[in-house]
């Protein structure tokens, strides 16, 4: 079940301090506040009532299924949502983390994982998701939300199958399958975009590992593992 507070500094925080202590794959911690949400690379995450601020437990059964768990949990959670609210379709993934709905982000996935020497412990998934919160008009093109599309979404309806989602994605071990990798890319927001970064060129899907895969202007095909993507007008991801 999900833990509910009406307010955390951060579940990501809260779900570390429990899963430390023992707590079991699949225990989740929801906030309808964060004070000190936070998104990839220690980004700050604005989390005001009425967003899904969620984080869940995994302990995946090796260093593959970790690595590819923010891929995987992303599938899980666009597939959830779809079949929670009938009236929103064509959601998208943009590697690695982004949700992406009429070309405007609607969540965020961060995984955490913490290592005993070349063992995954444990992964906490964490999932902002733009519920019935009101986007800033600063971030109104950038950005957008559920009730945009779904009168009826609601932050307590979308939480327990939301974390159930992110769970089973957890239990997966070893690399993305050519089904997984299929999934992907009929919803891959980046597919035949030009991309810079640590490599320029196109976006050509995901390898088995998760890395992003760059078709170069020499025609070579690299990875990116990590790190910022960038794509033309829409700055660093």
């Amino acid at each position: 079940m999900v833990r509910w507070h009406d307010r955390l500094p951060s579940t990501m925080d809260e779900a570390h301090r429990l899963a430390v202590a023992g707590a079991v794959h699949g225990t989740a911690v929801a906030a309808r506040v964060q004070d000190t949400g936070r998104g990839r690379r220690g980004r700050s995450w604005a989390s005001p009532d009425g967003g899904l601020w969620l984080s869940v437990i995994c302990r995946p059964g090796d260093a593959a299924g970790a690595g590819c768990l923010s891929l995987r949990a992303g599938l899980a959670v666009v597939a959830a949502i779809e079949a929670l609210l009938p009236t929103v379709r064509g959601l998208q993934l943009k590697w690695p983390n982004d949700v992406v709905l009429d070309g405007r982000k609607l969540a965020g996935l961060l995984c955490e994982a913490r290592w005993e020497a070349a063992r995954p412990v444990h992964v906490v998934v964490g999932l902002g998701l733009n519920v019935v919160n009101p986007i800033p008009p600063a971030l109104v093109e950038k950005a957008v939300a559920l009730a945009d599309r779904a009168a009826g979404a609601t932050v307590s309806g979308l939480a327990q199958p939301l974390a159930e989602a992110i769970a089973d994605a957890g239990l997966a071990a070893g690399a993305l399958s050519d089904g997984e990798r299929a999934a992907w890319a009929r919803r891959d927001w980046l597919l035949g975009r030009p991309v810079s970064g640590a490599l320029s060129g196109t976006a050509a899907g995901i390898a088995p590992d998760g890395a992003l895969l760059v078709c170069q202007d020499d025609g070579v095909i690299g990875r990116i593992e990590a790190g910022e993507v960038v794509t033309a007008g829409q700055g660093s991801r």
